[in-house]
């Protein structure tokens, strides 16, 4: 269950009051929900600073920004400083902020850490994506779900996907056809919101290469240009993560319609309350179940790099044609 930030803060302080804070925990939310800022005041009551950051204790790692990723030498860098006295001779606390943009090979070094956590230490992983990490880092550690403070309204991109499964609710029993038609309408909106991306990011590039033109390193233009491809892409998997999100939320509705009938359950998309009472009608507990279960596995696959179409074209399959067809 999604927990607001300060209510994360106040039973995460109260476990560290009675010394009972796990060893790893990884906090998750969408951007604007405040998990940087919870590592931080938990970084803040362990080292007992209101600086925590720049305390010889706290070791902080983020994507670099040639990259944007977290290498595998930070990573060994980090154990080792976790494996040495604390510099106050108090407890080390270790973030990893944008955690989902940990190297393979980083991933699996850090995977170590965690089996084999350093004494007298807490370590935090902060990310949108938690479903880009490997699912054995995942177990080890304790998930704080974060939520917004209040509800956002509907980016133009999640408007429009939510007019589309609007209108395929209307078909009683779809076919493989209708099917493939939404897998390529979602398609098309994935491809509307990296080109956004490509385009602001190539008007930055362009805007700072006159810096660049004399600089003394060479490489630095290119460098740049490294930076804003990772970006690209990392913005993009967030774009994807969020459309995802309303797909999960649209049977999330169905499901707490179909459990409360005659009455009017907390809604993710109250706007579209007629569209998923509809479904609720339609399908059994199970078979919706079965749905919501489709889309976890989706993004699951796409967090594990299989190729993008057939990870979506098979999750929607699942989630969305009819019981009983093939």
């Amino acid at each position: 269950m999604a927990l607001f930030a300060a209510d994360a803060l106040e039973l995460l302080s109260r476990a560290h009051a009675q010394d009972r804070l796990a060893h790893a925990y990884l906090i998750t939310g969408p951007q604007g929900s405040g998990k940087r800022q919870l590592a931080t005041d938990l970084a803040a009551l362990i080292l007992g600073t209101p600086e925590p950051l720049k305390h010889p204790d706290a070791h902080i790692l983020e994507p670099e920004s040639r990259s944007r990723r977290i290498r595998v030498e930070s990573i060994r860098e980090l154990e080792r400083e976790l494996q040495m006295r604390s510099s106050r001779g108090g407890k080390k606390v270790g973030i990893l902020f944008d955690a989902d943009r940990l190297q393979e090979q980083a991933a699996n070094a850090f995977l170590k850490t965690l089996e084999e956590p350093p004494a007298h230490s807490h370590l935090f992983l902060v990310s949108s994506l938690p479903d880009q990490l490997l699912e054995t880092i995942l177990s080890r550690c304790i998930e704080v779900s974060i939520q917004l403070p209040e509800r956002l309204a509907a980016t133009p991109l999640e408007t429009e996907l939510l007019n589309q499964l609007s209108e395929f609710s209307q078909q009683p029993r779809p076919d493989l056809s209708q099917v493939f038609l939404l897998v390529r309408r979602f398609q098309e909106l994935l491809g509307k919101a990296r080109q956004a991306i490509q385009e602001e990011n190539e008007k930055a590039l362009k805007k700072e290469e006159p810096l660049y033109k004399y600089a003394p390193n060479k490489d630095a233009l290119e460098e740049r240009e490294d930076y804003f491809k990772a970006l690209t892409e990392s913005r993009y998997i967030g774009e994807r993560s969020r459309l995802l999100a309303i797909l999960e939320q649209w049977w999330a509705d169905v499901l707490r319609q179909n459990a409360c009938p005659g009455s009017t359950p907390e809604l993710d998309q109250p706007e579209f309350e007629k569209a998923t009472a509809a479904l609720a009608t339609r399908f059994s507990p199970a078979e919706i179940l079965k749905k919501i279960s489709a889309l976890e596995k989706m993004r699951q696959n796409l967090g594990r790099n299989i190729q993008e179409q057939l990870a979506i074209e098979i999750g929607f399959l699942d989630a969305f044609e009819a019981p009983g067809k093939s």
